[in-house]
């Protein structure tokens, strides 16, 4: 059985962590099962830990600091996870989002961005005015979007608050164009898109819009708000907007309803 490769040390705090608990414990050729011992835990844990699933605490940074002599350079590394906003959240998001095996996305408002068309994203940020320079923003939202067709592609469940596919973004001929990409777009076998209907009613999605990404090494969330989000890498938290996925899913329309609600949707933008 061969070992989970290393997260990518480059992606956040707590990735690069994981990576130097590995480092180290193979560059002192320990087992896993040997650093467990130090640690008071079993070798499953060490593996969740080494793959970014599992966090250490101040006990474990200090002990992995003395068993590895490395003059509080675990401790530290901790200190700095734990400080909560990242400056640099959206690099880490983005590179999150380009190992992710899966994507899960609920959208309360807009067109999830990695959906959106060039002329519905650029309506979209010239009218929030939050970005200093749109057409950097839209390189790097076209970048992103490069993910969805990689091979293998990640599989990708998307759910719409049936408000996003009727709000005229970039006037009609725009919104027809998005539309119509939608549909295209969920016609391919791993990307699935699925409306919540109006006459739902109140529901938990009302509350905003998120997304959990998952690869083999990483898992990680994203919560919208203005006037930017928050990068969630704790996994109860990540568990907690994966549940709450899955109850806003199970009011949404089917696919096949959901494209047909689509194409009504197009007709009101002629």
């Amino acid at each position: 059985m061969h070992a989970k490769p290393s997260p990518d040390p480059m992606i956040s705090m707590w990735t690069w962590l994981a990576h130097d608990v590995r480092f180290y414990r193979t560059r002192a050729k320990m087992s896993g099962t040997r650093l467990g011992e130090l640690l008071g835990c079993d070798r499953s844990t060490i593996s969740r830990i080494e793959s970014a699933t599992l966090k250490i605490d101040d006990k474990q940074a200090k002990i992995l600091d003395r068993i590895f002599d490395t003059g509080g350079h675990f401790l530290r590394l901790l200190r700095y996870a734990e400080l909560g906003h990242d400056p640099d959240w959206f690099k880490a998001f983005i590179g999150y989002e380009k190992t992710a095996a899966s994507i899960r996305i609920y959208e309360a408002l807009v067109v999830t961005g990695l959906l959106q068309t060039e002329r519905y994203a650029r309506a979209q940020l010239q009218a929030g005015r939050i970005v200093d320079d749109v057409e950097m923003a839209l390189e790097i939202r076209k970048a992103r979007q490069a993910v969805l067709m990689r091979n293998p592609p990640p599989n990708m469940w998307v759910l719409l608050n049936e408000a996003v596919i009727h709000q005229p973004v970039g006037g009609a001929e725009v919104m027809r164009e998005q539309l119509e990409y939608l549909l295209e777009v969920s016609r391919l076998p791993h990307i699935s898109v699925r409306v919540v209907p109006r006459d739902v009613g109140a529901h938990v999605g009302l509350d905003g819009s998120f997304s959990t990404l998952e690869s083999p090494t990483a898992r990680a969330a994203y919560a919208s708000a203005l006037p930017e989000g928050r990068l969630i890498l704790a996994a109860a938290e990540i568990e907690w907007y994966k549940n709450m996925f899955e109850q806003i899913g199970a009011d949404a329309l089917s696919r096949s309803a959901s494209r047909t609600l689509l194409q009504q949707a197009m007709e009101e933008f002629k």
